[in-house]
């Protein structure tokens, strides 16, 4: 609490650490500081998610093992290696368990990172009503590059500039053999259908 921002009535402080999701310790410790805090969880394909994961690892470390080698404890049987944190980060089903210990789930909004680039403002919309907030943010507010592959802001908070996404977001992603790629779907479908009737609804990852 020593570390947020003093918050006057009627403004909400938000805080962003992509690792609360996956980390054991963090529902009862953020319970512990307030048990009505609104969670937002952003998901997108565990598939995506993984190779997305390994890629940004594979700019800093162009050396490591490909993903295929690192995918399987044996490629021979299939076996997948879910002590790789690119593989168990995505079993949403898993993580959602433990801070359902501690949060109803009507306090958590599950944002689909696909739609947030396919449809950000609608997106964006749930999140505004999720936290009571009105409908500022509109399409007006988003062009799509290109380039990049995603959705920008017109303009970012301050600035009359056009705000995209950094240099570390959309990296081209390797080719992954085809058949691993299955497997992995296959791997992850049943946590997939479970983290849709946990949350009631269905992302389309399959």
């Amino acid at each position: 609490r020593d570390l947020m921002p003093r918050t006057l009535e009627g403004q909400i402080t938000m805080e962003k650490t992509p690792s609360y999701f996956v980390t054991k310790e963090a529902p009862a410790r953020i319970s512990s500081m307030s048990k009505g805090t609104k969670l937002i969880v952003v998901v997108r394909d565990p598939v995506t998610r993984a190779i997305s994961d390994y890629t940004q690892t594979l700019s800093k470390k162009p050396d490591i093992p490909t993903f295929e080698s690192l995918t399987f404890k044996n490629r021979t049987t299939g076996l997948i290696d879910t002590s790789w944190s690119a593989i168990q980060i995505g079993i949403y089903a898993k993580h959602l368990e433990n801070w359902l210990l501690y949060f109803p789930i009507g306090q958590i909004l599950f944002v689909s990172g696909e739609r947030m680039i396919s449809d950000p403002a609608g997106e964006l919309g749930r999140v505004q009503d999720f936290l009571g907030l009105k409908r500022i943010i509109t399409d007006k507010h988003f062009y799509f590059n290109k380039t990049k592959g995603f959705p920008c802001l017109t303009k970012a908070e301050g600035s009359s500039k056009p705000h995209c996404l950094g240099k570390t977001k959309g990296r081209t992603h390797p080719d992954i053999d085809q058949e691993v790629v299955q497997r992995l779907r296959d791997f992850y479908r049943p946590f997939n259908m479970k983290f849709y009737q946990m949350t009631g609804q269905d992302f389309g990852w399959d």
